[in-house]
């Protein structure tokens, strides 16, 4: 059913360090931003409802406006959004700062808040439309796509670690203070890297089966709606497990239990989002994202009923395992389903998805916390999966390209620059 293919034969696409390095560091402060938040807000006014509903506003307003970002990117070219966009994070970053410490008004740190979100740069949609574009139909999108889900967990292993450390260790602002000049420095080194940027829509150098229809909103297309439903759910199990483990370690009377069990949960992902990657799948997409959903479903619905640290982990550690390859198929689809001008859109319509599902299972989960027993958190993942999984089984129909969009020859070639042909579904 599947062949292997190497991360090396990925690696070695032409022009792939220029944009993959930068894009490393520019995306890091991302992981950082929330946290930091917390601890800042916290510090100054004393209360965590607080500092998590300031956190809140942040993540609503970066999973609404990330979208029309990436619109534009695809229509003006990246670099033309990212560098105002990070030099306006910066000083947004910088504000919510100097209000949080002097003790401004509650609203005027929502106001901060929301404009910090909105103008969070979208590195990881932007790097996944680089690859896009050096990869075209090849083979080796699914390897592409699994290796941006594991450098996402790198990145949300480490960033919270780092600003909690300087939160703690330095000062409770060090944390937003340094998110704020790694975006900057890191996000105008991104976007120098002009000559791996995707052309912009309408450009002359797009061609064949994405001639048509360049100006289209990834919205518009309904595959791309379905997806979005599918994220949100994979959202509602990160958002729900954060909360939950959380409150789970706290009943045990241990409350660093909460990073071993979150650990464990994160390893599954990056262990399967490796193999998942490094697999020549023959497998039709539509059918692996349904699949692998399913199993997504079944694994959360089980959750709540662990009764005992050891059974948790090994419930998130199989949750983990089925994330990966539900982010990885949705991901891959994008390129056969959106016209190349507006996939950088369509990118950011998913990754905020998830950003989305996250910030809502986070507050349905607290308040199941707080008002039914513990572990009633967990709810919220099996919920979530749960109500994706029906939609996407009702319109999976939805996922098929349209035959305008669907490539025109049967064997393809390994990614840019190589020429060994492969034979795909």
């Amino acid at each position: 059913m599947a062949s292997t293919v190497t991360y090396g034969q990925l690696l070695r696409t032409p022009g792939a360090w220029t944009f993959l390095l930068p894009g490393f560091a520019a995306r890091q402060p991302f992981a950082m931003l929330t946290i930091s938040i917390v601890l800042l807000v916290q510090h100054t006014t004393g209360s965590y409802g607080t500092a998590g509903a300031v956190a809140a506003v942040t993540g609503v307003s970066m999973a609404l406006c990330a979208p029309y970002g990436g619109r534009l990117a695809d229509r003006h070219g990246q670099r033309t959004v990212l560098v105002p966009g990070v030099v306006l994070h910066t000083l947004s970053g910088l504000t919510l700062t100097t209000l949080a410490l002097t003790g401004a008004p509650l609203w005027t740190l929502f106001s901060a808040a929301a404009l910090t979100g909105a103008t969070t740069p979208q590195i990881g949609p932007m790097v996944r439309a680089r690859w896009a574009a050096k990869l075209q139909d090849s083979p080796l999108m699914p390897t592409a796509a699994a290796f941006e889900s594991v450098t996402d967990e790198l990145t949300f292993v480490f960033g919270p670690l780092l600003a909690t450390a300087l939160c703690t260790a330095l000062d409770p602002a060090a944390g937003l203070v340094t998110e704020a000049a790694l975006t900057l420095l890191g996000g105008l080194l991104f976007a120098a890297q002009k000559s791996t940027q995707p052309p912009v829509a309408g450009d002359n150098a797009l061609s064949g089966r994405h001639a048509r229809g360049e100006r289209v909103s990834a919205l518009g297309i309904p595959g791309v709606r379905v997806l979005i439903v599918a994220f949100l759910g994979i959202g509602a199990v990160f958002g729900g497990m954060q909360v939950s483990l959380a409150a789970f370690s706290e009943s045990t009377g241990n409350p660093g239990l909460n990073g071993v069990l979150y650990g464990v949960f994160a390893a599954g992902n990056m262990l399967s989002g490796l193999v998942c990657g490094a697999v020549a799948w023959r497998m039709a997409p539509q059918r692996r994202l349904v699949a692998g959903y399913t199993a997504l479903a079944v694994t959360a619905s089980g959750l709540w009923t662990a009764e005992s640290a050891l059974t948790l982990a090994g419930l998130g550690l199989l949750v983990g395992m089925c994330i990966a390859p539900a982010l990885i198929t949705g991901y891959t689809l994008v390129d056969s389903l959106v016209p190349a001008g507006a996939r950088t859109e369509a990118f950011t319509w998913l990754t905020g998805a998830v950003a989305l599902g996250q910030a809502a299972a986070v507050t349905v989960a607290g308040q199941l916390e707080d008002h039914l027993w513990d572990g009633a958190g967990f709810l919220v993942p099996m919920g979530g999966t749960l109500l994706a999984l029906a939609t996407l089984l009702s319109l999976r129909s939805r996922l098929t390209p349209e035959p305008a969009n669907r490539p025109a020859s049967r064997t393809l070639a390994r990614g840019v620059g190589h020429r060994v042909p492969v034979t795909v579904d």
